[in-house]
C-alpha cells in the first residue's frame, strides 16, 4: 500500500487521501488526538508505528474500526501489555464498543491465557471504565441457571463448531483424565463463556482466532478455530483481515504462523 492516495467516497465527491491523511483522521476517530509528530524523545518511531498500523492496516480490508478494536483489546490482553490496552479501551469505546462487549473479549481469554493474565487486564480495562463514569460492575451477561448447565450448554456450542475432536484426541490419558480434561474443555471454554451474551458466537470465534494466533505456539489450535470461525458465519477475508490487523501488535512472525497453518483452509474452493 505505501504512501500512495487512496480514493474514499463521501456522498458524492471523491476523497484522495494520502498515508500521512489516513494516519491523521484514524488517530482522531480512535483517540480523539493528532498524529505522532517530531515532538518527543522518540517521535520517528512513534510515526512509523502509526502510519504502519493507522495509516496501512486499518485501511485495509472489511472490518470496520468497533471489530478492529476488540481485535486489538483482545491481542493485548494476550500479551499483557497493560498501558497500550488501557488506551485501546478508551478506543474501542470511541469506536462504538459497549462496555460488555470489551469486557467480554477480555474476559474469554481466560481458558487460552489463565486467569492470572485475564485478571491484570481487567484491572486495566476496569481503570478506564472508572475513567469514563462507566458504572461497575457492568450487567452479568450469564445465561446459565445453574453450574449443572455449563457441560451441556457448553456442549450444543461446541459440538456444532468442533465435533467430538478433543474427547476422542484425548482417550490415552489415565482415569479420571481422560474423561475429565475434554469435559473441563467443555465447561469452561464454551459453558462458562461461550454461553455469555455480549458477543454473538460470530464475533467469539473470531477473536478466539486472533488470541490463539498472538499466542505463538498454537498454530494446531489457530487452524481449528479458524475453521469453527467459518463455520460461524465469519468469511475467509475476515479471518485474513483480523490476523493482519493484529500482527501490528503480535508481529510479523506470529502473524506468518498463523496464515501459513490457515493456508489450506482458507484457500480450498
Amino acid at each position: 500500500m505505501g504512501g500512495e492516495p487512496l480514493k474514499f467516497k463521501t456522498g458524492k465527491e471523491e476523497k484522495t487521501m494520502n498515508r500521512k491523511e489516513r494516519t491523521e483522521q484514524k488517530m482522531q476517530e480512535l483517540f480523539h488526538s493528532h498524529a505522532a509528530g517530531d515532538e518527543g524523545s522518540d517521535g520517528e518511531f512513534m510515526q512509523i508505528l502509526q502510519g504502519y498500523i493507522f495509516g496501512d492496516v486499518c485501511y485495509t480490508g472489511s472490518l470496520d474500526n468497533r471489530m478492529r478494536e476488540l481485535v486489538t483489546v483482545t491481542v493485548l490482553t494476550v500479551l499483557s501489555a497493560l498501558p497500550q490496552l488501557k488506551a485501546h479501551v478508551g478506543a474501542s469505546l470511541n469506536a462504538g464498543c459497549m462496555p460488555v462487549e470489551v469486557r467480554e473479549a477480555v474476559y474469554q481469554c481466560a481458558p487460552f491465557i489463565g486467569f492470572p493474565k485475564t485478571l491484570n487486564a481487567i484491572a486495566a480495562m476496569n481503570e478506564v471504565f472508572s475513567e469514563r463514569e462507566i458504572d461497575l460492575p457492568l450487567p452479568g451477561q450469564s445465561t446459565l441457571a445453574s453450574p449443572n448447565e455449563r457441560f451441556e450448554k457448553g456442549l450444543a456450542i461446541q459440538a456444532p463448531l468442533y465435533g467430538d475432536e478433543i474427547k476422542d484426541r484425548y482417550t490415552w490419558l489415565p482415569k479420571p483424565f481422560d474423561e475429565a480434561v475434554p469435559r473441563f474443555l467443555t465447561e469452561l471454554c464454551f459453558g462458562d463463556f461461550g454461553t455469555r451474551t455480549g458477543l454473538d458466537e460470530r464475533t467469539r470465534e473470531l477473536l478466539t482466532v486472533v488470541l490463539l494466533a498472538a499466542m505463538g505456539g498454537a498454530e494446531v489450535q489457530v487452524k481449528s478455530h479458524a475453521e469453527g470461525a467459518l463455520k460461524a458465519g465469519n468469511t475467509k477475508e475476515e479471518i485474513v483481515c483480523a490476523l493482519v490487523h493484529a500482527g501490528g501488535y503480535m508481529g510479523i512472525p506470529r502473524l506468518f504462523n498463523a496464515l501459513n497453518a490457515c493456508k489450506d483452509l482458507l484457500t480450498e474452493e
